[in-house]
């Protein structure tokens, strides 16, 4: 798939307000609105937009405090990491997991109302996994930038 400059400048667009209509989108990039839906749609259907989401305040709706989880597993096999990732999954207090290089195998990022709930989740769901040897967390204390958008 070949992404041309007007496809980067809708997905810029998109981006920064997924709520711009069609119409503005449109004249924002000087283009009538029939091949701006069938640009927008093409990116859609090749995967290059994956979804439409709304970001939420996380003080405002009593999820403040954030994170950074470095997990290391017991053993390197492939049933230990699978069981560890799907596990993951299920917690909703997670909202990012990666394998990561290093001296960690993953890194996750947490967010919870207070340390008291984290730690209730870190007891009785992280460190309740079996196949978990090790984990370390870090408190974000302010975030500095915090965005979805992706350099284009």
């Amino acid at each position: 798939m070949t992404i041309d400059k007007t496809d980067i400048r809708i997905l810029q667009l998109l981006q920064e307000n997924a709520q711009f209509t069609l119409k503005e989108i449109s004249q924002k990039i000087n283009l009538s609105m029939t091949p701006t839906h069938d640009r927008i749609k093409r990116l859609e259907n090749e995967g290059v937009i994956e979804k439409y989401v709304t970001i939420l305040n996380k003080k405002m709706i009593g999820n403040p405090l954030t994170v950074y989880c470095s997990i290391s597993l017991d053993k390197q096999q492939k049933n230990h990491f699978e069981e560890f990732e799907e596990a993951i999954k299920q917690f909703p207090e997670v909202i990012e997991c990666s394998v990561i290089s290093g001296s960690f195998d993953y890194m996750i990022k947490v967010i919870a109302k207070d340390m008291e709930a984290y730690n209730e989740f870190y007891q009785k769901k992280l460190s309740d996994l079996q196949s978990v040897a090790h984990i370390s967390s870090s408190f974000v204390m302010s975030e500095v930038k915090n965005t979805t958008v992706l350099p284009l």
